[in-house]
């Protein structure tokens, strides 16, 4: 048995810890997938959420799987596969497919406000993996954060009733990215930040390399160049390059205290929208943010608060 082997109860971090620079890797991180949301929206508008949505991840697998056999890397052991699923599952698979339908018809500037929900989800997922017993002021915030999220999908949309499926995604996808961030920040003291998540990006590839196939048999690709450009920023840097910062940011960790640096991506989302795509910010779509932005970081806060 060895420090590798997912049985050994203590294992030798890859990443040594310091804050400062934890919080450094993770800003460049977030800097880095602001431009997600706003991108995604350019991209579907030619083409096809599938092929956006899983293509993204073809590129990056490639990109990948070249890494780890140019340095040579270690097969990760045991049930660090299972977790490696679980990552994959939730960021090469979910986060993006989801997005990419949900924004076909969404506005950038909507699915940032919603995708600001973020951080207190990563926040409350980490809390369940570690199995901790956070405050009730946690919860609260939390739970004040999804429902300021959920009323500012009620306003958008014209009602309760009116509320469809593009936000049922949008949600849904960021459920998916906290349960992978969460679980990469931890893998990746094991294994290190790009070996997680290239990793992961490799044991997805196979199903997203058949459903970029049908996506494109369904609808061959046809687009503009500025639309195929932000489909290789989603590939290249989204999907592949930004993780390298933010998981090692997590790593460093604290990974709550570096979570909270991503309370400024919906911000930054808005104004790639309005700059690159010319979208229109409303009242609605600035309170609605500053509210969800505001709950998710007292949860987040909350948490890092010396329990009694």
């Amino acid at each position: 048995m060895n420090t590798n082997d997912s049985a050994t109860t203590f294992v030798r971090p890859v990443i040594p810890k310091s804050t400062a620079t934890g919080l450094w890797w993770g800003l460049l991180g977030v800097a880095a997938f602001s431009f997600t949301v706003p991108l995604t929206r350019l991209a579907v508008g030619g083409l096809s959420p599938m092929f956006v949505g899983s293509g993204r991840a073809v590129v990056a697998a490639c990109l990948a799987a070249l890494a780890l056999a140019l340095t040579r890397q270690q097969l990760p052991r045991g049930k660090q596969w299972l977790r490696l699923a679980v990552i994959a599952g939730g960021i090469v698979v979910g986060f993006p497919l989801l997005t990419s339908f949900a924004l076909t018809s969404a506005p950038a500037s909507h699915g940032a406000v919603v995708v600001a929900l973020l951080p207190a989800a990563t926040a409350t997922v980490a809390v369940l993996r570690g199995r901790e017993t956070p405050s009730k002021a946690f919860w609260a915030a939390a739970l004040v954060g999804a429902l300021a999220a959920i009323g500012f999908a009620f306003l958008q949309s014209g009602g309760i009733g009116a509320v469809g499926w593009t936000d049922l995604l949008l949600f849904g996808a960021v459920i998916a990215a906290a349960i992978g961030y969460a679980e990469g920040g931890l893998l990746a003291r094991e294994l290190g930040a790009w070996q997680t998540v290239s990793w992961a990006l490799v044991l997805a590839s196979p199903l997203m390399v058949i459903l970029t196939g049908l996506s494109m048999v369904q609808q061959p690709p046809s687009a503009a160049p500025i639309q195929w450009a932000a489909f290789a920023y989603l590939g290249v840097i989204s999907m592949f390059l930004g993780f390298f910062a933010w998981y090692h940011g997590l790593a460093i960790g604290p990974m709550a205290q570096v979570s909270q640096i991503q309370l400024i991506q919906p911000v930054l989302s808005i104004c790639w929208a309005w700059l690159l795509l010319g979208e229109s910010v409303t009242w609605v779509t600035i309170l609605g943010g500053l509210a969800v932005i505001v709950c998710a970081g007292s949860a987040v806060r909350v948490r890092l608060s010396p329990s009694r």
